[in-house]
């Protein structure tokens, strides 16, 4: 296998090649194609998203050389003198090309002082500039800024998007993800191609026989297993909450990332709703789980009177947001289990 980062190896080198994004690509190929281009684009979104792919790609969709195409991280040069360097240089013609592009990665890391100096360049550019600033916090863009600019906004990859990319890449490496390996390497990616790219090639470098198990996913990531997972939702069905309380001790114990084995339980407690009420994704689920997961989600769909609900997923849902600024983290998992789980009635003495 490469030692090249496979996020490196297979970023898309042409429009046809971006995926999940063809509300941008489309726009960007009619523009081209009408010769309206922009002098200044904000792409923005999360991480891994292909923000600088897409403008690599749009720089060299309009003629532009490698000579003329210029990257710059804004984190590093948030300075004002650092962006009167470079509007210094936009006003020389390119070297061999008609346009000379300016693509600044991390925009929003620029100081007030820089994006005052860049902003009179935006205002009035030379014909043959082109600024993409790309971003992930779109909103610390000034005003001033984005009205000047062309913006797009990039959306996270869909799980199964990620998933067929995973998939694909590991068998031009030559190796084989089994469908529910696949399925928890995009889990894990979070909606970022480039770090579902990094967690596989991370698998891959330490598997013995290139067949990639779900116990491989597991043990390399450390990932919660699905028993742990599935002890969670049983004790949910089953009204039990010393065992919701165990298996949430067990994951505390494990160094779990306990915002992940929520994300694995919100995941499981939907496939069990689509299962209890769609019947085509009976076959998905299939691919997506192991046999033993299979058929205990398949088992509970199967169960009148469930607690395993619509209004119980939307409690968990509700709480999802608490993770990112609870000071314990297992207690948001404690909070839902009280929510959905009546307790015992005490027994009178006899």
């Amino acid at each position: 296998m490469s030692d090249t980062a496979l996020y490196r190896k297979y970023r898309p080198q042409t429009f046809k090649e971006v995926l999940g994004q063809d509300h941008i690509v489309k726009v960007l190929e009619s523009s081209i194609a009408l010769d309206r281009i922009s002098h200044a684009y904000i792409f923005s979104g999360s991480r891994g998203t292909g923000k600088t792919s897409v403008a690599r790609i749009l720089a060299r969709e309009v003629g532009t050389s490698a000579n003329d195409i210029y990257e710059i991280d804004a984190a590093s040069n948030t300075g004002v003198d650092n962006i009167r360097e470079l509007t210094e240089s936009v006003n020389t013609l390119p070297f061999d090309s008609k346009y000379k592009v300016y693509i600044l990665d991390e925009a929003h890391m620029l100081s007030k002082g820089a994006w005052n100096a860049l902003l009179k360049t935006l205002e009035e550019p030379p014909a043959h500039a082109i600024f993409i600033l790309a971003t992930t916090e779109f909103e610390k863009i000034p005003e001033t800024v984005i009205s000047r600019c062309q913006n797009f906004s990039f959306k996270k990859p869909t799980q199964k998007v990620l998933k067929d990319v995973v998939s694909a890449i590991a068998k031009k490496e030559g190796f084989t993800l089994e469908p529910a390996s696949a399925d928890l390497v995009a889990l894990l990616g979070d909606g970022s191609f480039r770090d579902a790219q990094s967690i596989l090639q991370k698998i891959m470098g330490s598997s013995k026989d290139k067949k990639i198990s779900l116990a491989e996913v597991v043990t390399v990531t450390g990932a919660p297993k699905g028993e742990m997972v599935n002890d969670f939702i049983r004790a949910i069905d089953e009204n039990n909450l010393e065992l919701g309380l165990t298996a949430i001790s067990q994951a505390v114990d494990a160094n779990i990332d306990l915002l992940l084995y929520y994300k694995l339980i919100l995941h499981k407690m939907r496939a069990i709703l689509l299962l209890r009420n769609l019947k085509s994704a009976e076959e998905k689920m299939k691919e997506e789980f192991t046999d033993t997961d299979f058929v205990f989600l398949k088992t509970l769909s199967n169960k009148t009177g469930s607690k395993i609900n619509s209004d119980t997923l939307l409690v968990l849902l509700n709480h999802y947001d608490l993770f990112s600024h609870a000071y314990m983290p297992e207690m948001v998992l404690e909070l839902v289990l009280g929510k959905v789980i009546q307790p015992q009635p005490l027994r009178s003495a006899d």
